[in-house]
């Protein structure tokens, strides 16, 4: 039924329903008028999926959506319909010791093939395409002008929202505003920006309070009969940089609750890049599992 290293769930075989995707961490099942997602415990780095996996990883990430999706109800609906293995089809019941905890039953949504991101400190790709620009003198990135001050990590007199294309295969590219109107519809566009910035606001302005700053995050969109609604994980350490706000400092890259270690082993590493990618040693799976488990515990409040 699964395959597991180190008692870690690095893929699923549910026999009953037929495999609709196979991501990077996420098994989906295609139930006919719904999905069963189930995340994982594999891990990639560089766009290459590792040979073992994050124990645990999986539950993170679920739960700490399903968190999210309840306290975010009032700002937009979701697409979740069940998350105890009780409340899925009897078939199901018999994988319980895989799926509990780390799945969901979902409704099946029309996707908005844009990834809505919106970043409240200047990190990440936005940091690099800042510092390249300023050395053909500019402070532009975008269309958003940046002070010629502004520091690595440094926190934004505003949060943006900058989109970009939703590719299942290959990297996003960031668009304008003005782009995505075009590829989606003002409506439709004007809605994924506003309940974007909604939810950062509400959810930034509650992980600070838990000791996390949120520096930025990526939401996916859909419809169902017409409502809009939020899909696949929200505000999850895969989805979002949470940063410790104890060893948060300007002017530097910040530690994060996320796969951090997995990355900064690879980069000391002499491999290129590319498949097959080498196994991680445990004290490496020890701190990343460390990692996501502390920002749940904060988050949540429960491990």
């Amino acid at each position: 039924m699964t395959t597991a290293t180190s008692e870690s769930v690095l893929a699923t075989d549910i026999k009953e329903y037929p495999l609709a995707l196979r991501g990077k961490v996420r098994d989906v099942y295609d139930l006919d008028d719904s999905l069963l997602i189930v995340a994982t415990d594999r891990i990639s780095a560089f766009d290459v999926v590792m040979p073992n996996g994050i124990p645990g990883r999986g539950i993170v990430l679920t739960q700490t959506s399903l968190f999210w999706f309840e306290f975010l109800k009032d700002i937009v609906d979701n697409h979740l319909i069940a998350s105890s293995v009780d409340d899925f089809p009897k078939d199901l019941h018999k994988y319980r010791n895989v799926l509990e905890g780390r799945s969901m039953l979902v409704t099946k949504a029309d996707r908005v093939d844009i990834e809505c991101i919106v970043r409240g400190y200047i990190s990440g790709s936005m940091w690099k395409e800042l510092k390249a620009t300023r050395k053909e003198g500019s402070n532009t990135v975008h269309g958003f002008e940046f002070s010629p001050d502004l520091q690595e990590s440094e926190k934004l007199p505003t949060a943006l929202f900058t989109p970009s294309t939703k590719n299942d295969s290959g990297h996003d590219e960031n668009i304008s505003y003005e782009q995505m109107v075009k590829e989606v519809g003002s409506e439709t566009a004007e809605l994924c920006r506003d309940k974007s910035m909604a939810i950062y606001t509400t959810a930034a302005e509650y992980a600070l309070s838990k000791g996390i700053i949120i520096a930025d995050t990526k939401f996916e969109f859909g419809f169902k009969d017409g409502r809009f609604i939020i899909i696949d994980e929200v505000l999850s350490p895969d989805s979002s940089r949470f940063w410790p706000v104890d060893k948060y400092k300007v002017g530097q890259s910040q530690p994060s609750f996320d796969k951090q270690p997995v990355r900064d082993y690879l980069d000391g590493l002499d491999w290129d890049k590319k498949p097959p990618a080498p196994v991680l040693p445990e004290e490496v799976v020890k701190a990343s599992v460390e990692r996501y488990r502390e920002a749940q515990r904060r988050l949540i409040g429960k491990v």
